[in-house]
């Protein structure tokens, strides 16, 4: 397109990208009109752009994805990892094309414009990577305009303006409102997300239940005895869908509550084990109000497994502090060294925060780190059943190389 750092349009485009820091970035806008603002950050994952868009911890978070051909598998209700989309904006390189996916109902572009979400096609994003890396994760304003106009001071002041993530709570935003109950399981090819029971029970893209299908070996009226399931109160800071999909997996019955719950509140559902979820924002400001209910659950001594924003608020709980990075960790080939055979992973991640290793307490033990930067990325409780992990095994990118962490939490509930 035309010199970055111009304020007047090119021809041809309608839509722009604004840092706080006075850089302009031109490009094709798609998806609904209108502005945004937010912290810029990329993403080098090469598939799962839906999961990604739906993905509660990118509130707050315009996505720059590095990979160039972002919607061409279009969209389906099946793909996604919350109800509605959290992150505010896409950034690609190549215009979004016609899906060419049998499982696609919706192209990519009416996705964007049907869930209030702006999109910018045509731009440089290897260089805006750069840039990134170079000068850390900028606050920005992205903007679509069908005639091309826009008032590029005024959406300079408002990136400006904005705040940033250090320091924002956004757990609050995207938990749940009520406590509800998960029974969806891990998703198969033409059966849709399966209920493993007894009895074979499915759920369509809308989640509801299907007339059970008995096993032809099965009399209808014979009731196939069931194993208690252990319970786990999974506490939402913005969970993904497909982490609830896997307890379910491992043979959990799963009850999840607000960010904001009471040490009361889960122990009212009598709960064998806690889950603690990924989410948005600065670990330490949530870390204000649910801090002190991990700490209250780990006198229990009862298991509790966390990921992401629950992995940084268990840290917190036993001691640890959490710091801004400099560009953070998103993408799905992040190779994670296992501390305690030297087996990499290559997992899924996505996170601006991270514990700072250094300040782990003496009963923490480290379980596993990054080989991109050596930054922690697992440590467990050597007194207690307690782990958790940075980065998200759910996602599979392995594809099942952290299968084994679900597994782990649910032997610990089978035979505390």
């Amino acid at each position: 397109m035309a010199d970055p750092t111009s304020t007047r349009a090119p021809t041809g485009a309608t839509g722009v990208l604004v840092l706080a820091s006075g850089e302009v970035v031109w490009g094709r806008g798609f998806g609904a009109e209108g502005h945004a603002v937010g912290e810029v950050c990329f993403n080098t994952a090469m598939t799962g752009y839906q999961e990604v868009m739906t993905d509660p911890s990118y509130a707050g978070q315009i996505i720059n994805f590095t990979f160039p051909h972002i919607g061409n598998v279009g969209t389906n209700p099946e793909d996604v990892e919350a109800l509605n989309p959290h992150a505010l904006g896409a950034i690609v390189r190549q215009d979004v094309t016609d899906p060419s996916n049998f499982r696609s109902t919706q192209h990519f572009d009416s996705w964007m414009t049907a869930n209030g979400r702006i999109g910018i096609s045509g731009v440089d994003t290897r260089a805006l990577t750069r840039l990134i890396r170079i000068n850390g994760a900028p606050n920005a304003v992205i903007a679509h305009s069908a005639n091309g106009k826009f008032d590029v001071p005024t959406l300079l002041a408002k990136a400006k303006a904005w705040a940033g993530l250090e320091g924002m709570d956004l757990a609050k935003d995207v938990t749940t409102l009520q406590t509800y109950g998960w029974d969806k399981g891990l998703w198969k090819l033409g059966e849709g997300f399966v209920v493993p029971t007894g009895v074979s029970t499915t759920l369509d893209t809308n989640g509801n239940k299907s007339p059970a299908s008995l096993s032809p070996f099965v009399s209808s009226d014979v009731e196939i005895p069931q194993k208690p399931k252990p319970r786990v109160v999974a506490i939402d800071y913005g969970i993904k869908h497909n982490i609830l999909r896997n307890l379910v997996d491992v043979g959990c019955d799963v009850t999840v509550v607000s960010a904001t719950a009471s040490f009361e509140d889960i122990i009212a559902h009598a709960p064998d084990g806690l889950f603690l979820s990924n989410g948005p924002g600065d670990p330490a400001a949530t870390g204000v109000y649910a801090v002190p209910v991990i700490q209250q659950w780990l006198e229990t001594k009862k298991p509790l497994f966390g990921i992401c924003l629950g992995h940084q608020m268990l840290a917190l709980a036993v001691g640890a502090t959490t710091e801004k990075m400099h560009q953070g960790h998103r993408g799905a080939n992040h190779p994670v060294k296992r501390l305690s055979d030297g087996a990499v992973e290559i997992t899924s991640m996505n996170h601006g925060f991270a514990v700072d290793a250094e300040t782990l307490p003496a009963n923490a033990k480290a379980t596993h780190t990054s080989l991109f930067d050596g930054s922690n990325c697992g440590f467990e409780l050597v007194d207690q059943p307690a782990f958790s992990v940075q980065y998200h095994p759910e996602a599979s990118p392995g594809p099942q190389d952290s299968h084994y962490l679900f597994e782990k939490f649910a032997g610990m509930m089978k035979t505390k």
